[in-house]
C-alpha cells in the first residue's frame, strides 16, 4: 500500500521561535529543537508547514511557538 504524500497547507511555510532556554529540560527536547535548526534564543526559522513539522511543535511547545 503506498504511503500518503505530506501536503502542504494553504501557507506552505510557518515560522518558529525559540523562546525558552532547555537547560533543564530532557535529552529529547533538546535534540528536536536542535533539528528545527534552532541554536539562539529569540531566533526565528522559517520551516515547511507538514504534519511531522506541526508533530514536532507540538512535542515541546512549552520552549517554541509559531510567529504569525
Amino acid at each position: 500500500m503506498p504511503r500518503k504524500a505530506q501536503t502542504q497547507s494553504e501557507g506552505g511555510k510557518i515560522k518558529i521561535q525559540y523562546y525558552r532556554s532547555f537547560i533543564a529540560t530532557p535529552k529529547t527536547h533538546k535534540t528536536i529543537v536542535r533539528s528545527l535548526g534552532l541554536t539562539k534564543l529569540n531566533q526565528v526559522v522559517e520551516r515547511p508547514d507538514t504534519d511531522a513539522m506541526r508533530g514536532a511543535l507540538a512535542k515541546v511547545p512549552h520552549l517554541l511557538r509559531i510567529v504569525e
